[in-house]
């Protein structure tokens, strides 16, 4: 629900840039707290124009992974796509080219090798985990599977 838009890794690193300290809790009971810099989604989003009705993002990994995120959440909370870890590029094994910093959600909603970004007026988007009975909407104070 967008223009379709795409771009090289140039043209992206010379978009606007943020860093955020934040802490990755992962369902299986670790966490890491990492300083994570990237591209605003907003940012994106202003490039995109995104089409009246537009509710949802949905995020395309390289490996057929997939998950969202609803608009406002996203622009309430001023996320970004990372490609740089603590003053270091995303490595391959663990990301690169980018990994979405879904703060304040559990870790199945920080998608890696992110390479496309789906604006949607689905509000019910199921990804990969999702559909598998984890909750959509990931919060940290609730619990992480739907019952």
């Amino acid at each position: 629900m967008a223009q379709s838009a795409s771009y090289t890794l140039d043209e992206l690193s010379a978009l606007e840039r943020m860093s955020k300290l934040v802490t990755l809790h992962c369902v299986e009971g670790w966490s890491v707290q990492a300083l994570w810099e990237g591209i605003p989604l907003r940012s994106l989003l202003e490039e995109a124009s995104p089409l009246e009705g537009a509710t949802t993002l949905i995020f395309h990994a390289e490996d057929g992974y997939t998950t969202s995120l609803s608009l406002s959440f996203v622009l309430d909370r001023d996320l970004i796509i990372a490609d740089v870890i603590n003053g270091i590029t995303l490595p391959a094994e663990t990301g690169f080219p980018f990994q979405l910093v879904a703060e304040s959600k559990w870790g199945y909603k920080w998608i890696r090798w992110l390479t496309r970004i789906e604006l949607s007026n689905d509000p019910e988007y199921e990804g990969f985990w999702e559909r598998r009975g984890y909750s959509n909407d990931a919060d940290l104070d609730k619990p992480y599977f739907d019952f």
